[in-house]
């Protein structure tokens, strides 16, 4: 089994990907660990000399003008784990809580954080031996970081709360015990370094960009079949035509639609059967290219996030200083993460109207919806309405909320970044969108099957046409297409049409 080191600064999203979806093995690093400790002793001085430190010695929020004595210390740090488990809502997926338990490792094994090494070390083989906190999805700001996801990530850490072991949902405790770890009892600062920070919005989002990315790579492919289903003209997609405008994600999918396209015989040139094309096949590079710029930027973002400190106070043992600043707050990435849902929106926006043209036979020339019975059988019709219902409420979804605010902790609060909404309504836009692509994949290659049989398709979509039809027979009678939907949405969820697309043609750019 693979396994990564984690030091707080070089972790990566293919790292948060193997851990949350593969089972990677997470261990400390040993400078990692130096650092840790060395926080840990200066947070110790603090409480010993109780001297006024935010969350250390006083309380919450609101409540930082109250002083914690320092035999209150352990209590006052369990109270917060309790008080601040206000979830609602159904579970996250397990990918997204070992991803969310990951990056609290990561930013804690920073040294920036306070908490004592067995603590993290604890975290860390919950992650390794499969117990899985129950974090509701909902009832975060974003601000003060996920404090209420978080503390429900921490109850079973210390015997309370519920957690999935081997599937099964169970008391935290319980689970503890059947993985055979200690539940372990918070001193100062603990609680609060294990809660304070954006780590849920942003193993949401980070998640999310990844399988953008590779959607934003499949939508070139399911495109470049649908062109070669209506005899598409390649001329748009020329790089002359790029290189005087020259986005680079307008670029790069022009490079993607030739390579993918090379050597059809069913694609035409300017002048040939048409002068030139409706906007979704001729400016698919501009389109796609958009959605590609805004996905490369979020990769960025994530990037750093995903190695930042998000603790408050942090500790600066080395300065011995304490301060209280802002890096909890989820504002970066919640208009990031906005970004990802307007971009991945618009993939699907335009996937939408290619299988409108598709199906139509005013647009297409070919059969009413694809079927050879119309009539009697209304083949892909309805297949269009559910594609147009699934853009329609990417529509409703994409609404930025980082535009919001709420204060709280009576006004001390009083501006918060809702970024785990937004990083929430990025993964349900993408869901929206899979399954759009989906269903044009499956109407394209149904469309070039009423092609002449003579003609062969172009390098890279002979191979996704292949896949398509291994799982999903052509269609002659109706039958349940939800089924089949669903069999070229696992298409997608595998990533598997990329990955043979990219063995055969080399790997497409993003």
């Amino acid at each position: 089994m693979g396994r990564i080191v984690i030091d707080g600064n070089s972790l990566t999203l293919k790292d948060v990907v193997n851990v949350a979806r593969k089972g990677f093995v997470v261990e400390l690093c040993e400078d990692a660990l130096v650092k840790v400790k060395k926080a840990r002793a200066f947070v110790d001085k603090l409480v010993d000399e109780e001297r006024v430190v935010y969350g250390i010695t006083t309380g919450f929020g609101k409540f930082s003008d109250v002083h914690i004595s320092k035999d209150e210390a352990k209590d006052l740090q369990k109270n917060l784990i309790m008080s601040h488990a206000c979830g609602v809502g159904k579970h996250f997926q397990e990918d997204i809580v070992r991803a969310i338990m990951l990056l609290r490792a990561n930013a804690l094994a920073k040294g920036f954080s306070g908490i004592r090494p067995e603590t993290l070390n604890t975290l860390i083989e919950m992650i390794n031996k499969g117990v899985i906190p129950a974090i509701p999805e909902k009832g975060s700001l974003g601000a003060s970081g996920d404090l209420a996801p978080l503390a429900h990530m921490v109850l079973p850490l210390i015997g309370d709360g519920e957690a999935y072991y081997k599937g099964e949902l169970m008391d935290g405790k319980e689970a503890m015990e059947k993985a055979g770890l200690t539940p372990v009892e918070l001193t100062s600062k603990e609680g609060l370094a294990l809660i304070n920070g954006t780590q849920v919005l942003t193993a949401v989002g980070a998640l999310t960009a990844y399988d953008a990315m590779n959607l934003s790579k499949l939508c070139d492919i399911s495109a470049s079949l649908t062109s070669e289903a209506l005899n598409g003209i390649t001329d748009a997609y020329d790089a002359r035509v790029h290189q005087v405008r020259p986005h680079k994600g307008q670029i790069d999918t022009g490079k993607n639609l030739l390579r993918i396209l090379e050597d059809s015989e069913r694609t035409t040139r300017q002048g040939e059967i048409r002068v030139q094309d409706a906007y979704t096949l001729r400016c698919l590079p501009q389109i796609h290219g958009a959605s590609k710029d805004a996905i490369n930027y979020v990769l960025d973002r994530v990037d750093i996030e995903i190695n930042a400190a998000t603790d408050n106070p942090l500790i600066f043992a080395d300065d011995e200083y304490a301060v209280s600043g802002g890096n909890f707050h989820g504002q970066p990435m919640a208009m990031t993460f906005d970004f990802l849902g307007m971009a991945t929106a618009e993939l699907a926006n335009v996937c939408e109207r290619r299988i409108e043209r598709l199906v139509n036979p005013q647009l297409s020339g070919l059969p009413a919806f694809l079927t050879p019975k119309g009539g009697l059988h209304s083949g892909f019709m309805i297949a269009q309405y559910a594609a147009a219902a699934l853009v329609s409420e990417n529509k409703v979804l994409a609404h930025p909320a980082s535009v919001d605010s709420i204060p709280s902790s009576a006004n001390q609060e009083d501006h918060v970044s809702m970024g785990t909404i937004a990083a929430r309504t990025a993964r349900d836009i993408y869901y929206n969108a899979s399954r759009v692509v989906a269903i044009e994949l499956i109407t394209a290659v149904q469309a070039i099957d009423f092609g002449n049989p003579d003609k062969k398709l172009g390098k890279g979509t002979k191979i996704a046409y292949d896949k398509v039809r291994a799982v999903v027979d052509r269609w002659i009678d109706d039958r349940v297409m939800y089924k089949d939907i669903n069999k070229s949405a696992k298409l997608v969820e595998d990533n598997s049409i990329v990955e043979a697309v990219e063995a055969v043609i080399g790997e497409l750019v993003l």
